[in-house]
């Protein structure tokens, strides 16, 4: 086992050095106007991509124009060849399986928003053509509801929201793939009785799906204290150490007297459901909201990976799940005692040693049917 776990570590450190050598040319920031990569379709390869169609330059070119070819050029059956027949997709309604149950879902957020417009904010990636990719695709969605949706009758109204998209693609194809859409601010938008919508979203969930068996939070094992995050590269500014050791002291171990250590004192912070935060005592309070909700809450970080470096910055992903037991009162209404697993996608700015800048993604509206109607 130990010897599995190296082999792997190993095989980690080669795909982000061989990133490394690429990053300068395959950079989203660099990609400029969705113009410049229409332009450039076609026009050669930046990184080796075997199994891929001829038109992608690189992975962040596939994952916006193929993006942009089945959703917004209506190119919904291009999901034959860019999603695996076995895929799988986590979110936090539960797990789907299959690229038909991909299309499904894109036929109907398509007939309900048909003017949907996605706007990519950035792709961090990793990986390479032989141990495939993974992608993280930050987007901003803006259409109108202009026909029947999972929320209810069209309203006609504007929507605009963020979610997060995170991949692993080889050959062309994705395989798996992790969605958190901020579906109760498109659900306030369309001035829909959230409520309301939880009842009709019960109504339609799947009688088959199997209910979460839940256990002790694993926070601390009996009368002990919290597991701490055991560097990797003691002494030395690790990309990964850092972002498992903020999750761990501020979340895990409820030291927010560590959170000027790891957050610039001008940091802004953008929340689910459009919060947006600014500064050490906003994270603070947002930090004690969720605790007082969830008491017994912790954060186990699932994939972290990044690109950038020491003198520019680093731009990371990480995906990590919330376990918690709703005992108390808060943001989320009167305890209800439900212990909840939720999906989480972080991205963060890093300059310096410090954040600089975070976005967070979860679906409360997921968490409200949890703990109000699963």
């Amino acid at each position: 086992m130990a010897g599995t776990k190296n082999a792997d570590a190993a095989k980690g450190k080669e795909a982000q050095a061989e990133q490394n050598g690429s990053e300068s040319t395959i950079d989203f920031r660099a990609k400029g106007d969705v113009q410049n990569l229409m332009a450039a379709a076609g026009s050669g390869r930046l990184q080796p991509m075997k199994g891929f169609a001829s038109d992608y330059t690189d992975i962040v070119d596939y994952i916006i124009r193929s993006t942009h070819k089945m959703w917004e050029e209506g190119g919904i059956g291009l999901l034959y060849e860019h999603y695996a027949h076995n895929t799988v997709t986590w979110s936090d309604w539960g797990p789907t399986y299959g690229r038909d149950r991909v299309m499904e879902y894109v036929i109907q957020r398509e007939s309900a928003f048909p003017d949907l417009r996605i706007y990519a904010d950035d792709v961090i990636w990793a990986g390479n053509e032989k141990e495939g990719f993974r992608t993280s695709h930050r987007v901003t969605q803006i259409a109108h509801n202009y026909g029947p949706s999972k929320y209810g009758p069209p309203t006609g109204r504007r929507t605009q929201f963020r979610s997060a998209a995170e991949c692993v693609v080889q050959g062309n194809r994705v395989i798996e793939e992790w969605l958190v859409h901020d579906e109760l601010t498109i659900v306030r938008q369309l001035g829909l009785d959230v409520d309301t919508v939880l009842r009709e979203i019960s109504q339609q969930m799947d009688v088959s799906a199997p209910t979460d068996i839940v256990g002790e939070v694993p926070r601390v094992q009996g009368q002990t204290t919290p597991p701490m995050y055991r560097p990797k590269h003691p002494g030395q500014f690790d990309v990964e150490d850092f972002v498992h050791l903020l999750v761990d002291e501020v979340w895990n171990w409820r030291l927010l007297n560590r959170i000027p250590a790891y957050y610039a004192s001008n940091v802004p912070i953008h929340g689910p459901s459009n919060r947006e935060l600014y500064g050490h005592g906003d994270m603070r309070a947002f930090v004690l909201a969720v605790l007082a909700a969830f008491p017994d809450a912790m954060i186990q970080i699932d994939d972290v990976y990044w690109n950038g470096n020491d003198q520019d910055g680093y731009r990371v992903a990480s995906r990590w799940h919330f376990i918690g037991t709703h005992r108390g009162i808060g943001i989320y209404g009167r305890p209800t005692g439900r212990q909840i697993q939720m999906l989480g996608s972080t991205q963060y700015r890093i300059k310096d040693g410090k954040v600089v800048e975070e976005w967070t993604f979860f679906n409360e509206l997921a968490l409200l049917w949890k703990l109000r109607y699963a």
